[in-house]
């Protein structure tokens, strides 16, 4: 009998070593996961209102659906728009062949899906207040001599939606990134930039892609002369001074002037519809070579002379 500690030790160090080399093995088996889904679907939360039991034959080692059995905790999922399907009021449904998808999210790395026991999943989001509102670059930029932008910061997304509460959207007419400061710049930049959050309101997107595109440029000058536009039959409006001069920033190298295939011109309808008879000059035919342009006055004194006989 004094054998018996040593007898029953080595009997328990074997059927623990059976055990472990049997849960090691790969099994088939049935599986229950409590999912909670989360989408970006416009209008709606961004949270299902409960979790959804999705049950599923699976592969997996013996240890695995041991664990999976005994899951209390729910699955966190993102699902993707185009996968749920509007089924009425606040549901949508996830098709068992959208959900193989999401797999791993589910079930765990390690498991093979063999197959879901329902054909479809429903979940419910409940629907909010949104608004669609565009995305400001705040940003200041200073550049190398002869560099600058070749236009606008681009963003993208361009534009959010907002949701929350009705009376605070109704006081929200943009968003604005987080503030972005460049130095010497000589060269086309972009990045990430998080967005700024109102209090209280949840946005659909948290971050913006954002690409500045900067290029070398040469300044270009000639005297142009004013054209009139829209100006009706049997009048004789008369512009001042009816010259001016044109600065042009263009892409480097130069080519040709662009005041040649260009027009500068005043609309009568403008100053029609004026106060102080001073209009602004308007660009036809600007090539695209141009990054940007002026005038030199940058305003124009107008009048209707005398009505054409």
């Amino acid at each position: 009998m004094k054998n018996w500690p040593h007898f029953l030790l080595c009997l328990l160090l074997s059927a623990s070593i059976w055990l472990i080399h049997n849960l090691a093995q790969d099994y088939a088996g049935l599986v229950t996961v409590p999912v909670m889904a989360h989408s970006a679907l416009k209008g709606r939360a961004a949270d299902a209102k409960e979790a959804v039991m999705v049950s599923a034959r699976c592969s997996a080692t013996g240890f695995k659906l041991l664990q999976l059995k005994h899951q209390r905790r729910d699955a966190q999922v993102s699902i993707h728009e185009e996968d749920l399907v509007w089924a009425g009021e606040d549901k949508y449904q996830v098709s068992a062949a959208e959900m193989a998808k999401y797999t791993s999210d589910i079930f765990g790395d390690g498991v093979t899906l063999i197959t879901f026991l329902n054909q479809n999943y429903t979940f419910e989001f409940a629907a909010e207040n949104y608004k669609t509102v565009p995305v400001k670059a705040v940003f200041s930029a200073y550049y190398k001599p002869q560099y600058m932008a070749a236009g606008p910061m681009k963003l993208v997304p361009d534009s959010v939606t907002v949701y929350g509460e009705a009376d605070k959207l109704a006081a929200i007419e943009e968003v604005v990134t987080r503030s972005l400061t460049f130095n010497d710049l000589s060269k086309s930049k972009g990045g990430v930039v998080r967005l700024v959050e109102e209090p209280g309101l949840r946005m659909s997107d948290r971050d913006v892609t954002w690409s500045l595109e900067v290029v070398r440029y040469v300044e270009l000058r000639s005297k142009v002369r004013l054209a009139v536009h829209n100006v009706p039959a049997g009048v004789a409006f008369s512009v001042y001074p009816s010259h001016a001069e044109a600065v042009f920033r263009c892409e480097f190298p130069a080519r040709e002037d662009p005041a040649e295939s260009c027009e500068f011109y005043v609309d009568y309808a403008e100053f029609a519809s004026s106060h102080s008879g001073r209009c602004v000059a308007h660009c036809d035919k600007l090539p695209p070579y141009v990054i940007e342009w002026r005038l030199e006055p940058e305003t124009f004194d107008c009048m209707v002379v005398e009505d054409a006989l």
